[in-house]
This record gives structure tokens, C-alpha cells and sequence, in this order.
């Protein structure tokens, strides 16, 4: 996986690319828990690029999700690929957060 980040105002916009599982989940945790432990309030998942996400890789967009909740903040998960849809969609993660096609909705929702 390889991570794309950049900050938009005060949204800061995450691009994991490739494969997002066992192996590469450290390190997007590890930013993950850095930028919202720094005030980070908005954070937007861009998925476009992703090919496949894992069950350790849904559990660092759950950890997200759970921390901006207890902080007020917000998240929202972008461009989601059909297989990387299909995953969340059976985990019942399309429940949990707001879901937009693409990331200029996904901005204006945050």
C-alpha cells in the first residue's frame, strides 16, 4: 500500500492505494491515530485507489471512526471500488459512516 495524505483547510484527506491488509495497516493506523491525536477533527478516506481492504485494514477505518466520534469529528469514505464496496457492505460498515462517489461530495459532507 502506499499512502497519499493532503490537507484541504481543516480536512485532511487520506489516499491508501493498492492493498490495505495485515501488512500495510500499521502504518495507516499509525497516521491515523498521529493526525487525529494532533486535532485532526475532519477526515475524509479517499478508497478510489484501493483494490482491496481486509478485516485488519476495516478495523483502523472503525478505530477512525470511533475516535472522531468521541472527539466531535467527522468522517467520511470516498470512491469506493466495487470489490472494496462489497467488503464493507457485508461487515456492515456502509451502515456506519457516510458514503459519497466522489471526493468533492465526500468534502461538502464532512
Amino acid at each position: 500500500m502506499n499512502l497519499e495524505q493532503e490537507r484541504r483547510d481543516d480536512v485532511l484527506i487520506l489516499r491508501p492505494r493498492g492493498r490495505l491488509d495485515s501488512s500495510s495497516s500499521p502504518e495507516l493506523e499509525r497516521v491515523v491515530v498521529e493526525q487525529i491525536d494532533t486535532g485532526i477533527q475532519r477526515l475524509v478516506f479517499d478508497l478510489s485507489a484501493l483494490d482491496y481492504i481486509s478485516s485488519a485494514g476495516l478495523r483502523v477505518v472503525l478505530l477512525a471512526g470511533k475516535k472522531l466520534r468521541a472527539s466531535k469529528g467527522k468522517l467520511v469514505l470516498v470512491g469506493l471500488r466495487d470489490m472494496v464496496r462489497e467488503v464493507f457492505d457485508m461487515s456492515g460498515f456502509l451502515s456506519l459512516f457516510t458514503v459519497t462517489a466522489t471526493l468533492d461530495e465526500g468534502l461538502a459532507k464532512v
